[in-house]
């Protein structure tokens, strides 16, 4: 990364190791991990499972906390938030999506995208329009009044993309968000993240081993047994036919 980058990182792992008791051992998940993301990156964690990925995303979202070395995450030492501390900062700045959709089944889609603002205890006229726009931007206003059940996959990942972003956040963590979809679904979700990152400017962080979702990748970060093996740019992206207000 170049030195612009490195100074308008909002991402930055120094020397970071994570490890978990096993037994009487300890079983290292992350080690000598250093890098750093840029505002408006679109980049993967790449590996098998058990290389780190998931770990990695996870402490970089202040769900969990590095063993040794320094993460700072939009200006935040994520080791020494307190838990209330690192509840603030995800509800007010990063966005997460998830394979398994995570939607509540007894409320609407308006209900499911609208519940991070409800947190932030925006009024109702703004967050009527927040979740209206969040929709049109995955395509989704014609849905508006239907519970999950009752819709595809691809409809509910897409939603799950609209409860991410509906804030507006600054950085978007995705953790396989195609592995329950076939190849048509993945893609469309794909194209719509790829655009809002693209139009919005927000950081997109997955940890993947898809090749649906590294094919969209514009920075892929390889990891192996817990290690960063290759870090490179891709200079050119699969074209997104999605077009947005």
């Amino acid at each position: 990364m170049n030195r612009n980058m490195e100074e308008s990182a909002i991402i930055r792992i120094e020397n970071m190791k994570k490890t978990f008791p096993m037994g009487r051992n300890q079983f290292t998940a992350l080690s000598g991990i250093n890098l750093s993301f840029g505002r408006g990156e679109f980049a993967g964690l790449i590996g098998p499972s058990g290389s780190g990925k998931t770990t990695l995303l996870n402490i970089i979202g202040s769900l969990d906390t590095p063993t040794e070395g320094e993460v700072r995450v939009l200006g935040h030492s994520i080791g020494s938030l307190t838990a209330v501390e690192a509840a603030r900062l995800r509800k007010k700045q990063l966005g997460f999506i998830f394979q398994s959709y995570n939607l509540l089944a007894v409320h609407t889609v308006f209900e499911n995208v609208e519940f991070p603002l409800l947190l932030l205890k925006i009024g109702t006229a703004e967050r009527k329009r927040m979740v209206m726009d969040a929709l049109e931007w995955v395509g989704l206003t014609g849905k508006v009044h239907s519970k999950p059940p009752r819709l595809s996959g691809g409809e509910c990942q897409r939603v799950a993309i609209a409860r991410a972003m509906v804030k507006r956040p600054s950085l978007v963590l995705a953790d396989e968000p195609t592995a329950n979809l076939d190849a048509a679904n993945s893609h469309n979700v794909l194209q719509t993240m790829a655009k809002l990152n693209e139009e919005l400017k927000t950081t997109f962080l997955f940890a993947t081993h898809d090749e649906k979702v590294i094919g969209y990748l514009k920075r892929k970060v390889y990891l192996f047994d817990g290690e960063v093996d290759k870090d490179e740019w891709v200079e050119k992206q699969q074209p997104t036919n999605m077009q947005m207000r």
